[in-house]
């Protein structure tokens, strides 16, 4: 059990809303209640802390992994081997034998030659491999660049045009064995047509693969990207499970005791998340105020990698009701790009000022590194 640190923790650190995680968690688990056969995987990519997936474990959740480390580290979480999906285009010859040996649900397959290496790896080992293709739907997500990965020039899936061929090329093989689909066409999205499109070119292909004779896919799995509310998190903690959820129910065609599988991340663990920091410096030039702070790029990156906004609050200023300011709030990284937002109002900020960099629960930590030899933030239970 991590210990609960208090706002004299030494910064920066992460601190996470076990109650609020759970109770996100629940209401998913309640809104998909509209789709019989569903199951949620946690994407353990998004947040790996021990104690979240001791809670999404007890919830009932699978897990999405995309390492042969995200896998064990599930199971020794207590998520069962067989509600574990391992997604990735590069997967490595040791982490597809952690998969066979430790019996995972299902391998999400992204190349015709990854499917003969595992087949070939089971083999070796007198196993038959669970197998879905990541087919490549070309659907827009419009979201980020560098978070769309549903469309033809993407490294992700196998062409809709090569998938009737490559699911009969592995009904050859003897050591795998065919599931299903697996869709995933990016992350942080909002808009609800979207998955609309997506339902609507899973119903075409399956009606392509029963054309062709293929009438044994049991397994659909849409993957996740929905998006939350990085503008006013406080008033929206929870994402909309609700339109979510239905939008599938609405507009998949399932055929009888198929399962429907999705793979939430960010959805899940990003509000129950922020990353504490403290004031450094206030630094003043002719046209800017900034309010430098420990925390940097290596602590969270995705405003740097992504053009990511995240709310600010000044916890002091606020709970001292100090005038508001305009700053640029940046770190101590000597990187250009070492900036966590800019022009943003804040109550007046003074050096050693505690801030909460809000909806940091996914996609912080666990892309975290010690750049400048800086040390990994803490992670903080409540």
């Amino acid at each position: 059990m991590l210990q609960t640190f208090d706002i004299a923790t030494r910064t920066p650190y992460y601190i996470y809303d076990t109650e609020l995680f759970a109770r996100t968690i629940q209401t998913a688990k309640a809104e998909a209640a509209c789709l019989p056969t569903a199951q949620i995987h946690f994407a353990v990519k998004s947040n790996s802390n021990i104690q979240l997936l001791y809670i999404a474990a007890n919830e009932g959740l699978g897990a999405d992994c995309v390492s042969g480390a995200e896998i064990e580290h599930c199971i020794a979480c207590g998520i069962p081997a067989e509600k574990i999906v391992f997604a990735g285009v590069g997967k490595s010859d040791e982490e597809i034998n952690i998969a066979l040996d430790t019996g995972i649900g299902c391998f999400n397959v992204e190349s015709v030659p990854e499917l003969d290496v595992i087949n070939e790896l089971a083999a070796a080992k007198g196993k038959v491999a669970p197998i879905s293709f990541r087919i490549n739907p070309n659907v827009d997500a419009h979201t980020h660049a560098n978070i769309t990965t549903g469309l033809e020039e993407n490294k992700f899936g196998i062409a809709m045009s090569d998938m009737v061929a490559v699911i009969n090329h592995a009904k050859q093989l003897n050591n795998v064995h065919y599931l299903g689909l697996h869709f995933h066409i990016g992350s942080q999205i909002l808009d609800m047509t979207c998955f609309r499109l997506l339902s609507q070119r899973i119903n075409e292909l399956q009606d392509q693969l029963e054309i062709a004779g293929i009438n044994d896919t049991t397994s659909i799995n849409v993957g996740g990207g929905l998006g939350i509310d990085y503008t006013n998190p406080e008033l929206n903690p929870i994402p909309n499970f609700r339109d979510y959820f239905r939008v599938f129910a609405d507009n998949l065609c399932l055929r009888p005791s198929q399962a429907l599988h999705f793979e939430l991340g960010r959805a899940l663990s990003a509000q129950c998340g922020r990353l504490i920091t403290k004031c450094l410096y206030v630094k003043t030039t002719a046209t800017k105020q900034f309010a430098i702070v420990d925390a940097g790029m290596s602590d969270l990156l995705r405003p740097a990698l992504y053009d990511a906004h995240h709310k600010i609050i000044n916890l002091t200023g606020r709970k001292e009701q100090r005038p508001l300011h305009t700053y640029d709030v940046v770190g101590p990284i000597c990187e250009s790009s070492d900036v966590f937002d800019k022009n943003i109002t804040l109550h007046e900020v003074r050096r050693g000022d505690m801030l909460a960099i809000l909806s940091a629960g996914a996609y912080g930590f666990v892309m975290a590194s010690q750049y400048n030899l800086r040390t990994l933030p803490q992670e903080v239970i409540t």
